[in-house]
Parts: structure tokens; C-alpha cells; sequence
């Protein structure tokens, strides 16, 4: 048998109630704080090779606005980028960027020269030969190609590094 007064347990069951409610309230506006006071992420950009990939954020920009030249300059000289080999005998390097960026239109780079007119599709493949080819500008065993968002003003850039699988 209880020992609490008629109706106490009742009133001490509501208090619980209403301390989780407010402690429930009080997790949310926290989260949603916390939340807000985080940058939005940039699009994503996904390089893929036969069964393997890579996706990176904006090397820079990425956010609307457009890129000065002289950043866009610095940015293609970043070596903390993300890699994945390719055999240039035969892989197909597939790229795609979310819908946002292909909205802009985008253009596939090479050490920083244009190798594709402006792309409005969220993917696009380019045989693996051409990344290691003298002809359109590739030096030595690896390539840097980046995805560069704007049809006339850069807004942001994405970089990868390809590198020549030896086979092995």
C-alpha cells in the first residue's frame, strides 16, 4: 500500500510529465542552436572509377558567389585533395556533381585548362586515356582535374588528382 496522501501520486506523476516536457523542449532548441550556427555544406562532387570513388566539397567557393581569379589560381595549387587511380588503357573516369551545381552549369578542368564545354547534366564519363595524354597537357603520372561550377563566372571549384594505375 502506498503511503502517499489521496490524489499526491497523481500531482507527483504530472511533475515528471511536465520536467520531461520541458527538458524535451529544451534538447530541441539546443539542437536546432547548434544547428544554426554551423556553415551550410557546399554541393558535393564525386569522381568514379570502376568501382571506386571519391566525393570532396568545394576546394573553394562553392557558395554563389564568384571567385576572384587570383583565388581561383590558389585554389588549383591545393595539394590536400582527394586521389583515385586510373588505368589509362581502358577505365572510364565518371564524374558527378549534385543538382545544384549542374543547374549552374560546370566545366571539367585539367591542371587548370578546360577540357569540356560547359556540362547542365549531373554527370558526365571521359575515357581515362585522355588524363595521361601529352596532347591535352598531362605531364608525368598524375593529373590534376577539378570540376569548376558557373557557365561565365567561376563560383566554386572541386579538385581531384588522378593518378596512373601501374597495374599491379
Amino acid at each position: 500500500m502506498t503511503t502517499l496522501p489521496r490524489g499526491a501520486a497523481a500531482m507527483s506523476h504530472r511533475a515528471v510529465r511536465r520536467r520531461r516536457a520541458v527538458a524535451a523542449v529544451g534538447a530541441v532548441s539546443a539542437g536546432l542552436l547548434v544547428l544554426s550556427a554551423c556553415d551550410k555544406p557546399t554541393p558535393m562532387a564525386t569522381v568514379t572509377v570502376g568501382t571506386s570513388s571519391v566525393s570532396s566539397e568545394a576546394t573553394c567557393g562553392g557558395e554563389g558567389e564568384a571567385l576572384k581569379s587570383a583565388d581561383l589560381n590558389k585554389c588549383l595549387k591545393d595539394k590536400d585533395i582527394e586521389e583515385i587511380s586510373v588505368d589509362p588503357e581502358g577505365g572510364t573516369v565518371r564524374f558527378g556533381v549534385d543538382p545544384e551545381i549542374a543547374d549552374k552549369g560546370w566545366t571539367i578542368l585539367m591542371n587548370g585548362r578546360p577540357l569540356t564545354e560547359s556540362i547542365k547534366k549531373t554527370y558526365q564519363s571521359v575515357p581515362g586515356s585522355v588524363f595521361f595524354n601529352a596532347q591535352y597537357g598531362a605531364q608525368g603520372d598524375s593529373t590534376l582535374v577539378s570540376i569548376q561550377e558557373g557557365e561565365n563566372k567561376a563560383t566554386g571549384l572541386w579538385s581531384f588528382r588522378l593518378k596512373k594505375d601501374d597495374g599491379s
